[in-house]
């Protein structure tokens, strides 16, 4: 084995110049790839995190008439026994927050906006999205206060601020009134748009009594300690609740507009990289054919002294993988260097404010996620696979006689 692996080494570097173009043609591919890729998914890893922080949760637990119908008569009881029951089922789970979640009129004494309002417990909220960063104005409220946050696009329609009055009209649970007057607390420019212009927040009990929901919720937002964790707590989760009339959801079921935006929006990236595959695959297929057609000569000597056909093509498939090997491991290195030198990059001018106005942070995080950065070898395998299938075939129906005179 080590002396076909020397014989292969050596023969790769008999054409050093040929072998260096090819290796770097190899480190751009992986290279361009890998940094193409992890910029789109930087950029959709924040997008995810602020949408089910703020919206859904990686998983939530909800009645399961609740999706088919977002109503108040749809909520579940909520106690400290469920929530053990759901805290057990999976050592996985991280945080889980009670919401409750209802449409209502926010008003102040002339005009009247349509509004979400949440009910939250502020101080697991806090933990759970870091709400509280995005105060421009007052103060978050307590558990027990009787006071709102509001989005500051919300308030601004309104025109209310810190210290003024808001009144929401609304429906309770089965069909009850729903009234109150509320101090508004503070002001959140809220990193979702629409929620920002929409967005009411009461102390979740405050928000139970006010619908008539004393101790129920709307949803139970859930957070495995890592994003690719969801699915197996969520089966965790299920069968803890499957004598339960709860269902668990996970963020792609609860979302699915925002995953099919992404998959889109991912086509064209994914269809420049197979572009760069192909164009790099026929470069690799152009050296490993010259070095074919230039050693015919050289494998008839070998096979007519006695080298076995097999063990020829091993030798041809070894240096063809010490390319690819050389160029993936290369580039791979290069690209994690390069993206932990540029990670984040920080916008200016038009594109940050089109950005900013969008609703999120002027900056395009670098994605680290290991998959990103080792499928790029499978790839370069496959191409290595499919280019040795030239010198594999010469090698089977070499003529000996032939090559050995030519």
């Amino acid at each position: 084995m080590m002396t076909y692996l020397k014989l292969a080494w050596r023969n790769i570097w008999r054409n050093r110049r040929r072998t260096l173009i090819t290796i770097s043609a190899i480190i751009f591919a992986v290279l361009a790839a890998i940094v193409m890729q992890s910029m789109n998914r930087g950029s959709y890893e924040v997008m995810i995190d602020r949408m089910v922080s703020f919206n859904t949760g990686y998983l939530q637990v909800q009645d399961y008439r609740y999706d088919d119908e977002t109503s108040l008569d749809n909520s579940f009881y909520y106690d400290e026994e469920l929530r053990d029951r759901i805290l057990n089922a999976d050592e996985r789970i991280e945080k889980i927050v009670p919401r409750v979640e209802t449409f209502m009129l926010a008003a102040n004494d002339v005009s009247t906006r349509g509004s979400v309002v949440f009910g939250i417990d502020p101080e697991k909220e806090k933990n759970f999205n870091q709400i509280e960063n995005y105060l421009t104005h007052g103060r978050f409220f307590d558990a027990d206060e009787h006071t709102a946050v509001m989005g500051k696009g919300l308030a601004d329609r309104l025109q209310l601020s810190v210290g003024d009055t808001l009144a929401l009209i609304g429906q309770g649970r089965f069909g009850m009134s729903a009234s109150g007057l509320f101090e508004i607390a503070g002001l959140i420019e809220h990193p979702i748009r629409d929620l920002n212009n929409s967005a009411v927040y009461l102390p979740i009990k405050t928000a139970q009594e006010l619908l008539s929901a004393e101790n129920h919720i709307t949803g139970l937002l859930i957070n495995p300690y890592h994003e690719r964790q969801t699915d197996a707590v969520a089966a965790s989760i299920r069968n803890t609740l499957d004598d339960n009339e709860l269902v668990v959801y996970t963020w792609p079921e609860l979302m699915p507009e925002l995953l099919e935006l992404m998959e889109m929006d991912l086509a064209v990236p994914r269809l420049l990289t197979v572009v760069l595959y192909v164009v790099i695959g026929f470069g690799f297929l152009g050296t490993v054919l010259t070095m074919t057609m230039e050693r015919l000569r050289e494998f008839g000597v070998l096979l007519s002294v006695g080298m076995k056909r097999l063990n020829l093509s091993f030798v041809v498939f070894i240096e063809t993988l010490f390319i690819s090997v050389m160029g993936v491991v290369s580039g791979i290195v290069l690209s994690f260097g390069l993206l932990k030198w540029i990670d984040p990059i920080n916008l200016s001018g038009e594109a940050a404010q089109a950005v900013i106005d969008m609703g999120f942070d002027p900056i395009i995080p670098m994605s680290f996620a290991p998959d990103q950065f080792y499928i790029q070898g499978f790839y370069v395998f496959l191409i290595a696979m499919a280019v040795f299938l030239f010198p594999l075939i010469k090698i089977v129906k070499l003529n000996i006689l032939e090559a050995a005179r030519s």
